[in-house]
């Protein structure tokens, strides 16, 4: 009954040939890859690019990005090694039940559900107010009192649905659809830095680093004001380095998604060397486009007379290229379809996970024969996500995402070197350089990325926490595989283990030695 036992590797993938709670592999590195750039890319690239640059660091917005991405770099080398060391479902919450203990696992895998779901949510809201004003700039006027802002959300419970009927047919036919609209997004993406550079006016990158100033006078009060300041007192700046900085934990958020990709492990075909690929390439090539976007921005238009709300279109409306915002509206559209199917995605293979573990009902998780997906899983998330989207305002709790998402990257970064000290044995197709100081540094970086969130965030994620915990002590402690079967969670305890005369094939299955 411990609440800190741990659950072996061999026990974790000896459980993905068990045909109730078999995925099947059908992803490639491509397929991956795709999959992060799909939810990386979303609305950060149309709005958040031009709102850090005008409020926080003007031109210099390009190193906030620099430094956001070495942020999450720190944190992808960690995930990598994991999810090529581990390739099964649940992404932080399975690498962190074989390292930090069965309760820290319940933690993390409560920590996804709400980063995912809630992601989902406020994103299918998000798109459907693009896609409404994509639909006027067609001359097509919607329904008001179905709209954004209504009382029922129509175009976000519609999104939703079409979304969760994809899932659940099946993740190839998925991985197919989306990335038609990761197509089309970085066609739009790509649109805007080849066309933006022809009004690029180099005298806007003057001065490149503005002076720091004081900000203006808030009114937000102590309960919205970052833990970090309100603890030590501290005074926010704005441009200059402390905005540089600033906007670095602001744009880091855009990011945000990668670790999505480690939750498909068990259904890619080489996870050993797809999911490397897939997670650090999916970063690298957001990187370069979020640099490229920056930089065109702050050169058509100067960084104290960007829109804050939308730059990319202003931008071009600025220099007479009107028609230019239905094709950035288009691509919104197709972002942020991406977005919320790869963040449902997500959130039903970490439920999968958690129930094939017992510690959420085992009928959960089991897959449907034909479609080799965990179909009432599916429903079940996508029920909820387009309840959420279409009838509550929940965009002011966006920060709840993140507040989760970092959480679960410190956890993850502790757990590479702990992993490294208690199963050397371990075949590691992919390792951290620098271990453990690189590891350490990433927990460092995101814990400090958390203390730059609102206090109100802390305390909503306090009381979701202290849900989670009832859960887990009035039913998820006692009904955990590993407690009710005891120290082998499987039969299957020797495979994996070179010697009790087990291993793995390439694709990260099982197979029995003679």
């Amino acid at each position: 009954m411990s609440l800190f036992r741990t659950k072996s590797i061999e026990a974790s993938i000896a459980e993905t040939v068990e045909e109730e709670y078999q995925l099947k592999k059908n992803l490639t590195a491509v397929d991956l890859t795709v999959f992060g750039i799909g939810v990386i890319i979303g609305a950060g690239i149309f709005t958040l690019t031009g709102r850090a640059a005008a409020q926080y660091a003007g031109p210099a917005i390009v190193i906030s990005f620099v430094i956001a991405a070495f942020a999450c770099g720190l944190a992808a080398l960690c995930y990598a090694e994991f999810a090529s060391t581990v390739p099964v479902s649940g992404s932080a919450y399975t690498f962190s039940y074989a390292t930090l203990g069965e309760l820290v696992a319940w933690i993390i895998g409560w920590d996804l559900l709400l980063e995912m779901m809630l992601g989902a949510s406020v994103v299918a809201q998000g798109w459907s107010q693009y896609f409404v004003v994509f639909l006027g700039h067609l001359g097509i006027t919607f329904p008001a009192s179905v709209s954004p802002g209504a009382a029922f959300d129509l175009p976000a419970f519609l999104l939703v649905a079409v979304i969760t009927a994809l899932i659940a047919y099946g993740i190839k036919e998925s991985m197919r659809v989306n990335l038609i609209f990761v197509a089309l997004k970085l066609f739009v993406v790509l649109f805007v830095i080849v066309a933006g550079m022809r009004f690029i006016q180099t005298e806007n990158y003057t001065p490149f680093i503005p002076d720091a100033i004081a900000p203006a006078a808030s009114n937000a009060g102590i309960m919205h004001a970052p833990l970090l300041q309100t603890i030590f007192g501290l005074n926010p700046t704005t441009y200059g380095w402390g905005g540089i900085l600033a906007g670095a934990s602001l744009v880091f958020f855009a990011y945000i998604g990668f670790d999505v990709v480690a939750t498909t492990a068990e259904e890619a075909r080489n996870p050993q060397r797809d999911l490397p690929i897939g997670i650090i390439a999916s970063l690298i090539i957001c990187t370069i486009l979020y640099i490229a976007v920056s930089l065109v921005i702050t050169g058509m238009v100067h960084y104290d007379k960007i829109n804050p709300k939308a730059a990319l279109a202003a931008a071009f409306e600025s220099v007479g290229q009107g028609w230019a915002s239905t094709l950035i509206s288009a691509g919104a559209v197709a972002g942020l379809f991406t977005v919320v199917m790869t963040l449902m995605i997500g959130a039903t293979r970490v439920v999968f996970a958690m129930s094939r573990d017992w510690l959420l009902p085992p009928w959960l998780g089991r897959t449907h024969p034909r479609t080799g997906t965990p179909v009432r899983i599916t429903l079940i998330v996508g029920t909820l996500v387009a309840l959420v989207a279409s009838l509550t305002p929940i965009g002011k709790l966006e920060e709840m995402v993140n507040i989760g998402t970092l959480s679960a990257f410190v956890l993850v970064s502790v757990a590479v070197p702990i992993l490294r000290k208690r199963r050397p044995d371990l075949q590691r197709s992919f390792k951290v350089p620098g271990s453990p100081v690189l590891p350490w540094l990433a927990a460092l970086v995101s814990l400090y990325l958390m203390l730059n969130l609102p206090l109100d965030t802390w305390i909503r994620f306090l009381i979701w926490m202290a849900l989670g915990f009832a859960i887990y002590f009035m039913y998820s402690r006692t009904h955990s595989r590993l407690n009710v079967q005891g120290h082998a969670a499987t039969p299957y305890e020797h495979i994996g283990n070179p010697a009790a005369g087990g291993s793995f094939d390439a694709n990260g299955s099982t197979r029995h030695d003679a």
